[in-house]
């Protein structure tokens, strides 16, 4: 083949799939098989390697996204890309549109769309092309995000027509999609716009094709005005751009638009009316948002006469002529007022918003914890702005979005040093380290860890008490439980003889603590109480086994164990050859505590009681202390041990002291059982 023929090939399937890509995606008609399409592809790609010299920057091929990494620079908008005013009743909204006609002393018509819950985008495009594709940002500057946006399908790379304009839209997750995506991830997002957005940020454009996101194009910049918003609609439909069809036009005598009543085939599906038909319009869609196969969180209220949004103008923030109606829902309305960080005791540096208190769930929250730099330069939070939180789960606050960003714009930015040591921090993957083992934070967190419930469970030895052994320079190591004078706390306020005492006879009998107990309190990460069960089933009944598999670097010996995976064999491998760690087990080692499993010769047949129900335990028991010594006498029974009450949990083990979960237990449905009667259960 020639390269005027590959040229002319090459032309002809390019242009057949644009339109294929187009009726699939935008008309939702397609008129090929998915095998048939695939054909064309493979062929044209076959012909642009062969040729690259060819490949036009409208290639369908370049849907397929890049596995080279890319920036994600700032660029500056060429149109004003604003906030939208907020309206919380119908009345809210109904006042508005009076207020604004009065202003403009005209009687004007009103568009009403659905406010599409993803992210905000502008395309630009050139003679027809898109030449880039920018986010919102702070409405003035925003990344430059062409190479992801060309991998969106229902986005043409380019229109009907050689125009140029500006597009605005949003983009999105359609839900089904979330949630099938969303079952695979190890760390699952909270909801589509997240994961949508989060994609879109993404160096890899390639990354970006593997997420099926969709766009709604709801207004157009064109370089010669059109009259109405009617008429912006229509003509994006006209240049091959997706237009939501749900949308309403609602004026004082409820007649629609010439524009509007020329053409009932280019636009979408409209409801018209009046003012009274507005209401029931926003009762309807508000009633219908569930049912939806993608997010909204409201609806969008504009004036529909073109020349007077000209008169009407903007303010710093918003258009005049547009107003957000907003949805209720379970999440509050809340200020950023400070960012603080936090060092874990593995070092790790987490971000945590300080809020204006609000009322979510029945819960008042002030501390919301923001995980790492990506997500907060995902929401483009910064101090001072305006921020939806809900409490995911019903349980775990959390920034959703942000409503309204602060008076410079900014977004807030991870220090470079520690903040309790001020050793620099170390980025791994998405998060920060300090790297200091001696980190003041480090040392506090790692002591915290061991004593606490779930792990050594110490009696007597509480956060408070931990602290008062750090300030007076009594413990800065796990060891030092084990070896500090506590005689010097006679005298020390709230610690007469009695406590002391009672200190002391918790710490010794902390050594009697069973070798996967030890284990899981040594706070390696990836190596809690699941995996150190499987470890010890699996053979590795001393810790002295498991170094010398460590030593051998048998990471593929730890992956054959049902239930440990590459990333977790690795970890474990890893931290266990550090010379730190094997100092601190040989030190506790000397200290009394046990790092071999008993195991008996013969393990009697228990009936198998507990087979098919599903246990969470909580509080303190007079029998089981630790009481994890309860959940071992479930699990050799044949029931399953959760850490949270759910819909799947058939049987509460409830002790002294027991809180939130007893009445989550009573909410679901599960069976509430004290000491007592699990004694009898068990036959004890």
């Amino acid at each position: 083949m020639t390269r005027e023929e590959a040229a002319r090939e090459i032309a002809n399937l390019s242009e057949r799939l644009h339109r294929l890509d187009y009726e699939y995606n935008v008309l939702n008609a397609p008129t090929v098989s998915d095998r048939e399409y695939d054909r064309l592809f493979d062929s044209l790609k076959e012909l642009e390697s062969a040729h690259p010299e060819l490949v036009t920057p409208d290639s369908p091929t370049l849907r397929v996204g890049s596995d080279l990494t890319s920036e994600l620079p700032e660029v500056d908008h060429t149109i004003p890309v604003l906030s939208l005013d907020k309206a919380y009743t119908f009345d809210e909204l109904m006042s508005w549109t009076t207020k604004t006609s009065t202003n403009l002393g005209a009687d004007l018509s009103f568009a009403v769309e659905e406010k599409i819950d993803g992210v905000s985008i502008v395309l630009y495009y050139e003679d027809g092309l898109l030449v880039r594709a920018v986010t919102r940002g702070n409405g003035l500057r925003g990344n430059d995000v062409t190479a992801n946006v060309r991998t969106i399908r229902s986005i043409p790379l380019r229109l009907n027509e050689a125009t140029t304009v500006a597009v605005r839209g949003e983009i999105y997750l359609p839900r089904e999609r979330f949630e099938e995506i969303n079952s695979r991830m190890e760390t699952p997002y909270a909801n589509p716009r997240n994961l949508a957005a989060g994609s879109l940020r993404r160096v890899k454009s390639a990354a970006v094709a593997e997420v099926p996101l969709a766009m709604f194009a709801y207004e157009g910049f064109f370089q010669t005005p059109l009259p109405s918003h009617v008429s912006v609609l229509e003509r994006l439909v006209e240049l091959g751009l997706r237009v939501n069809p749900i949308v309403g036009l609602f004026s004082q005598t409820g007649e629609a638009t010439p524009e509007l009543a020329r053409s009932d085939d280019a636009g979408p599906t409209w409801t018209i009316g009046d003012f009274e038909a507005m209401a029931d319009f926003v009762r309807r869609r508000t009633e219908l948002r569930g049912s939806l196969s993608y997010e909204i969180d409201g609806l969008v209220v504009k004036v529909n006469e073109l020349s007077a949004r000209e008169s009407l103008g903007y303010t710093g923030h918003h258009p005049r002529w547009a107003i957000a109606y907003k949805f209720e829902a379970p999440e509050g309305v809340s200020e950023v007022r400070a960012i603080d960080v936090q060092v874990g005791r593995t070092g790790r540096v987490t971000p945590v918003a300080r809020v204006k208190p609000v009322a979510v769930g029945g819960s008042t929250i002030s501390n919301v914890t923001l995980h790492n730099q990506d997500y907060i330069d995902m929401l483009e939070l910064g101090v001072g702005d305006t921020v939806a939180i809900s409490r995911r789960g019903d349980v775990i606050p959390a920034v959703e979005r942000v409503i309204e960003k602060n008076e410079e714009a900014t977004t807030w930015k991870m220090p470079d040093t520690c903040p309790e040591c001020g050793n620099a921090l170390t980025v791994v993957g998405a998060h920060h380290f300090c790297t200091n083992r001696s980190c003041p934070a480090q040392v506090r967190g790692r002591l915290m860890f061991f004593v606490g419930r779930g792990q050594m469970d110490i009696d007597n030895l509480g956060p408070e008490t931990v602290e008062v052994l750090i300030r007076r320079g009594m413990v800065s190591d796990v060891v030092d439980i084990y070896t500090a004078d506590y005689g010097l706390l006679d005298g020390v306020p709230g610690f007469g003889e009695k406590k002391v005492a009672l200190i002391k006879e918790g710490v010794e009998r902390s050594k009697s603590r069973p070798y996967r107990t030890v284990l899981q309190s040594l706070g390696i990460p990836e190596l809690g109480q699941k995996a150190s069960e499987l470890l010890i089933d699996a053979g590795f009944t001393d810790v002295d086994k498991l170094l010398q598999c460590v030593d051998r670097g048998e990471v593929s010996r730890l992956t054959e164990i049902p239930g440990i995976g590459e990333k977790t064999a690795t970890t474990i491998v890893s931290e266990l050859s550090n010379p730190t760690t094997r100092d601190l087990i040989r030190r506790l080692q000397r200290v009394g505590l046990s790092f071999k499993a008993e195991v008996p010769d013969r393990i009697p047949a228990v009936e198998q009681v507990f087979a098919g129900q599903t246990w969470c335990v909580t509080g303190s028991f007079e029998h089981f202390n630790p009481r994890s010594l309860a959940v071992d006498e479930i699990k050799l029974r044949g029931g399953k041990v959760v850490s949270a009450v759910s819909g799947n949990t058939t049987h509460l083990l409830a002790g002294t002291g027991s809180g939130s979960k007893l009445a989550k237990a009573g909410e679901v449905g599960a069976e509430i059982v004290n000491e007592e009667e699990f004694l009898a259960l068990i036959g004890r």
